[in-house]
């Protein structure tokens, strides 16, 4: 059985958690999704699936 994940959903789950976690980092959280989703998609990061 193969499953594959992308990246994207991957982080948004991660920031999801945190944010729920500690609502404090919220500005961070978005800060650093919009930075590494702005980057995969300049350089095409999105081929990869884990």
């Amino acid at each position: 059985m193969n499953i594959t994940i992308g990246l994207g959903p991957l982080i948004s789950l991660i920031a999801g958690i945190l944010i729920l976690i500690i609502p404090r980092l919220l500005n961070y959280i978005v800060a650093i999704y919009l930075i590494v989703i702005g980057l995969i998609g300049l350089f095409g990061l999105g081929q990869f699936h884990i």
